[in-house]
């Protein structure tokens, strides 16, 4: 089909009705698509004389050579179609939304016994694709939801009628506790499956009411009938139902389908947030940056958005509320501005989104110069501090029972945790639980380290603890004669109360105020790493010690092993052959035989 085309002298010959009209250069590079009410009128707009154009569009006037357009029958169509060509052809003068996350979606097979699972690619003939989800943790919230209410296979089997009655295939571990009824064998019936299946196929559409009102029905039915396990057995899945929904943003029920969009601006972007509201809770958040090309007002930016996260989002929601109003309406979309009620509170809750989005790109791009800082000067402040503390060190201990005493250090470089100077430590010198003694060992090792290499000395240290963990701190300080020279401080869990060496009664800093949030994001992170230390060097010596079951396994191998594999996981994902290249092929095939009944039983 032939385009209607134009030369740049040919404007006032344009139809004057609703369309999209794309700008072209000398070379026949698309640099513009734009949509219009009319046609005529939009583009002359352009060149006409006098209409207050800004630089930006005159430099893009200039290149046009030449113009095509596209009828269509209103003017929102005309935006759906002009979306669709943005984001097909990305021009150049266009709004550019920022966003180049590849998103996860879940998708319902089409075959015999239908898979749910996981993917990334949207491949049609596949099947039925839900999504996309804004993060991996929400597609696998929904995932857990629907694997731990429904038995749906999670094998990749050919599961037509002919092969299950041939006998090919036999039940795995997942039949056996109860994640599957066994349908590879014939043991559960495709239409009973189905049954799950079309529930399954409610919930990933966020439909959370049909699927409760189906168990609350069966439950009833089977209570009626006195079948009182059938009606546990509903009553359980029912309730999942309502935990999974307790855990999502709750509005209020009556608020029934819409879509919120919040807009703050600067002179280069603007910075939407989307919430989507099913069913009265927020199932989808997402704040995107768009770059602005040619001035656009904050209606076209705002509508740019709309348009663009409602495709990518799949949202039918007849009812979008904004926090800009907006000149004209456009048919299809019913867009307005909540006054009061809830809706009003959404609206503040989606543009307090966009207004932290744009502070944190701001203050990550360090256009913001003069608070990029802001929280550690502030920090400074509170401590009284004769340096930017722009370089933090804090220090955790971990043991349990007295085994395996361990400790972490971790580093924060200008507010920002650098997880590459973390650091674990083993405890090498100090016998039984001493919180104290292992302190004061690790903190020495560490500085001592710092000297021996020649690299800076923190702005601040950290403790995790109150008066006794600090001052096994200061007195390693003291041994390496550094004390004084870096500031020092230990954090109480308690009361978040701040000691310093030497003064017996502790400072409190404002609960509320962003330097004690990063003391306290420091210190979470050193238990958070000191903990998961300790977790993995007691697995080792566990696993370890069990090794040592297997025949021809004794202590040095075991360690060998866990050496060479660095963690358990990984032993057991290993093959022989790479087992064999460590321990030798018979020790090899008695700790595979081992590995595979540990796993059985």
């Amino acid at each position: 089909m032939q385009v209607p085309s134009y030369k740049v002298d040919e404007y006032s010959l344009l139809p004057d009705q609703p369309g999209v009209y794309k700008f072209f250069n000398s070379e026949s590079d698309l640099i513009y698509v734009g949509k219009a009410k009319s046609l005529k009128k939009r583009v002359a707009s352009y060149f006409v004389k006098g209409q207050g154009i800004n630089h930006k569009t005159r430099r893009m006037v200039r290149e046009i050579e030449r113009i095509e357009i596209t009828l269509v029958n209103s003017e929102f169509d005309a935006l759906l179609l002009e979306n669709n060509l943005i984001k097909k052809t990305q021009p150049r003068y266009n709004i550019l939304l920022k966003d180049d996350k590849t998103y996860p979606y879940l998708v319902l097979t089409k075959e015999h016994f239908p898979q749910i699972y996981p993917t990334r690619k949207l491949i049609p003939h596949r099947g039925i694709y839900f999504g996309p989800f804004a993060s991996v943790k929400a597609m696998n919230n929904v995932l857990e939801l629907i694997r731990s209410i429904f038995t749906i296979r999670t094998c990749k089997l050919d599961l037509s009628p002919e092969k299950i009655f041939e006998g090919k295939y036999k039940v795995c571990l997942e039949y056996h506790i109860g994640n599957c009824l066994g349908p590879c064998e014939g043991k559960q019936k495709e239409i009973e499956y189905l049954q799950d299946i079309e529930q399954a196929k409610h919930i990933l559409k966020g439909n959370l009411g049909i699927a409760k009102s189906f168990f609350r029905d069966q439950m009833q039915k089977a209570a009626e009938s006195l079948a009182f396990e059938r009606a546990q057995y509903f009553k359980d899945k029912l309730e999942l139902l309502e935990k999974y929904q307790s855990k999502s943003m709750v509005v209020n029920p009556a608020i029934k389908d819409l879509d919120a969009f919040a807009m703050v601006t600067d002179e280069k972007n603007a910075y939407v947030n989307y919430l989507k509201v099913k069913n009265g809770a927020i199932i989808i958040t997402k704040t995107v940056e768009l770059k602005k090309r040619l001035d656009e007002t904050d209606t076209e930016l705002l509508l740019t958005a709309i348009v663009r996260l409602r495709d990518q989002f799949n949202s039918d929601a007849d009812e979008i509320i904004v926090n800009i109003p907006f000149d004209e309406n456009y048919e299809g979309l019913n867009i307005h501005v909540p006054k009061i009620g809830d809706k009003k509170n959404l609206i503040e809750l989606s543009l307090k989104n966009a207004k932290y989005y744009k502070q944190e790109k701001l203050l990550a791009s360090g256009e913001v110069k003069d608070k990029k800082f802001r929280v550690l000067k502030q920090l400074q402040s509170d401590l009284a501090l004769q340096d930017l503390p722009d370089h933090i060190e804090c220090f955790d201990n971990s043991n349990m029972q007295g085994t395996n005493p361990v400790a972490s250090m971790v580093c924060f470089l200008n507010g920002k945790p650098a997880i590459k100077e973390y650091r674990h430590y083993h405890i090498k010198t100090v016998e039984g639980p001493n919180d104290f003694a292992s302190m004061t060992e690790v903190v020495g090792r560490r500085y001592k380290r710092l000297l021996e290499e020649a690299k800076p000395l923190p702005k601040l240290i950290v403790i995790d603890g109150g008066k006794g963990q600090l001052s096994s701190a200061v007195e390693a300080l003291k041994s390496l004669e550094i004390y004084g020279k870096v500031p020092i401080i230990g954090i109480a869990k308690r009361l978040e109360e701040i000691y310093f060496p030497g003064d017996q009664y502790p400072i409190h800093i404002d609960k509320k105020s962003e330097s004690l949030r990063l003391l306290q994001r420091i210190r979470d992170e050193a238990h958070r790493f000191a903990i998961t230390f300790h977790r993995n060097v007691r697995s080792k010596k566990a696993f370890g010690s069990q090794l040592t079951e297997v025949e021809g396994i004794g202590k040095q191998t075991a360690e060998r092993l866990l050496k060479h594999f660095k963690s358990v996981k990984k032993i057991h994902e290993a093959s022989e052959s790479e087992i064999a290249s460590i321990i030798g092929q018979a020790k090899a095939k008695n700790l595979i035989a081992w590995l595979k009944n540990e796993k059985g039983g």
